[in-house]
């Protein structure tokens, strides 16, 4: 088998899963962000696949494939052609004609459905494929969890109306669930904000694990979880209870050399963090806009957007702060400030609070809402943090990292809208239809398996996904009673329909024991001199290190007692 394992991982790798699929001989790196894939991921990709066409068909879905380069004048029907940004690899053909490699295929699957369906009687109808797409990340990283070429499950589903997408959105929310406890994954569902697809109304599929590059908020009482982008949080009225019998104090410019951060501002004034209100500056394509958050807490551009009801939201450099507030950035506050003015919920209940005094090196002590300044919209406009309350219950709210492998998203008429994808209803009358999208990341969910299921010494593969269920290692090639029986039990299981790799390379047993557990074949089968003369060999579970001694009769048995013991219900 082409199966080249490596004692060292390369230096440019930084996560777990980039380093262990290098040294476990899954991939090579080809150049930035495109990688070879190798049998052995190969393998654990195709069981990813497989599992995910078995629940979508199971679904009602129906697979397609679609070509990869695709005609600009779709993008540009769609209004995508320079909305999508540099992350979109441009090219021309031979005849100076503009096409693109496609990042996600909604514009042309959208396309032949509107070339094909006519009537409501077609309708509805669910495809997906699996097929590459290619994004040219600006820094592409952590190996196949953020690279540039993927292996992606893009669906769109196309109904007739607002009930029709509920009913699709709900089977596909079900079928990733399927999908990903049948990987063996601990995962949540997560609401999430839209992005660049765009759409109404998204899910998110989270594999938790410490090295993700997203925060996932649950709520310990009840089932709401969400992206941090999207995490609502309840106004503590415990805060303003604290300030309501507080008096209102004058308001005192005091000086504060070189203190800009909250951290430094809180010890220099000998004040609580929660006790600052710090001034953000906004650019919006409708103007500049302050947004005032508390000092522990920061601004969520995301909900700030939505609020603010704008396509655009940048925070502002150096060169327009300063022209806004007259002074440099760190020194920002509402008070005199010439702009519209956006607060976070949870500023309103504080009283006698920090500002900057918009002068360098100078804060404003003792300020208070309506009385120095005014507020011109207010709202939830914060990240959540760890220990909130949730806005659904009176439960609290744990942060948690994840590694994003599925969206699924309610488009709406977004597409069906700009690309004229209509259909006649019973009286003749023409109606848009409504979409609904649905991807999974195939190979960054056999990377983020890897994330969440490893140790020191290697991977520890779910069965349902693990390239092979078994592995039998041969410890002594000189052996001809160890290698006949190897050999024998190779056959056996294969036989019967286990996936099993015998390792019967004339190298030590150290070796063989450790590039077993390196490449975490669930199931480890050790033939050796001392228990086969007693007609025994060895069982090791990958996960647990549980080791058995067993009949070398009783080995199929044994086996298929195991992986369906250690097989997800």
């Amino acid at each position: 088998m082409f199966l080249p394992t490596l004692k060292e991982a390369p230096s440019d790798a930084e996560v777990i899963s980039h380093k262990l699929m290098v040294r476990a001989g899954m991939i090579r790196k080809l150049a930035a962000g495109i990688y070879d894939l190798l049998p052995l991921g190969l393998m654990a990709q195709r069981k990813v696949e497989n599992i995910i066409r078995e629940e979508l068909n199971r679904a009602g879905a129906q697979e397609v494939f679609l070509p990869s380069i695709q005609p600009a004048e779709l993008w540009q029907e769609s209004g995508r052609w320079n909305l999508y940004g540099r992350e979109l690899l441009r090219v021309k053909d031979r005849h100076d004609r503009d096409f693109c490699y496609g990042p996600t295929h909604e514009e042309v699957i959208t396309d032949l459905v509107r070339r094909e369906v006519r009537s409501y009687r077609q309708l509805p109808l669910n495809l997906y494929q699996i097929q590459t797409k290619f994004r040219d990340e600006i820094r592409p990283r952590f190996g196949v969890m953020r690279c540039r070429e993927f292996t992606m499950k893009d669906g769109y589903s196309y109904d007739l109306d607002e009930k029709g997408v509920e009913e699709t959105y709900r089977k596909m929310y079900d079928a990733y669930c399927n999908i990903f406890r049948r990987c063996g994954l601990k995962f949540r569902a997560v609401e999430a904000e839209t992005g660049q697809i765009g759409g109404s109304f998204s899910h998110e599929f989270m594999v938790l694990a410490d090295s993700g590059e997203d925060s996932v908020a649950t709520c310990e009482s009840c089932d709401y979880s969400a992206n941090v982008e999207k995490a609502e949080v309840r106004q503590d009225a415990r805060c303003k209870m604290q300030d309501a019998r507080e008096e209102l104090k004058p308001m005192e410019v005091v000086s504060t050399p070189d203190k800009k951060s909250v951290d430094e501002v809180s010890e220099f004034l000998k004040v609580e963090k929660e006790r600052i209100v710090k001034t953000l500056i906004f650019e919006t394509e409708n103007g500049i806009v302050a947004a005032l958050v508390r000092g522990d807490h920061d601004v969520n551009e995301a909900k700030l957007k939505k609020l603010l009801k704008c396509d655009v939201i940048n925070l502002a450099g150096e060169k327009v702060v300063e022209d806004v507030t007259s002074a440099p950035s760190g020194f920002a506050g509402p008070v005199g400030l010439n702009l519209k003015i956006v607060a976070d919920n949870s500023v309103m209940g504080i009283k006698n609070f920090v500002t900057g005094a918009n002068l360098k090196d100078a804060h404003r002590v003792n300020v208070n809402i309506n009385t120095d300044f005014k507020i011109d919209l207010s709202g939830d406009i914060r990240m959540v943090k760890d220990g909130d309350l949730c806005s659904r219950c009176n439960g609290t709210l744990r942060v948690y990292k994840g590694i994003e492998v599925g969206h699924v998203f309610k488009l709406g008429t977004k597409y069906s809208e700009s690309l004229k994808a209509t259909y006649l209803d019973e009286n003749g009358k023409e109606k848009l239809i409504v979409m609904g999208c649905y991807g999974i990341g195939v190979g960054r969910t056999v990377a983020a398996s890897i994330e969440q299921n490893h140790d020191d010494n290697g991977i520890i593969w779910p069965m349902p996904i693990a390239p092979f269920q078994a592995i039998v290692l041969s410890l002594n090639m000189k052996n001809t009673d160890v290698v006949h029986t190897s050999e024998n039990i190779y056959q056996t299981l294969t036989d019967s329909g286990i996936e099993v790799l015998v390792d019967d390379r004339d190298e030590r047993p150290g070796i063989k024991f450790k590039d077993a557990d390196l490449i975490g074949i669930p199931i480890q089968i050790i033939i050796g001199e001392k228990n086969l003369k007693e007609g025994k060999a060895e069982i090791k579970i990958r996960k647990s290190n549980k080791r058995i001694i067993v009949p070398v009769s009783d080995m199929e048995k044994q086996v298929r007692g195991l992986i369906k013991e250690l097989t997800p219900a």
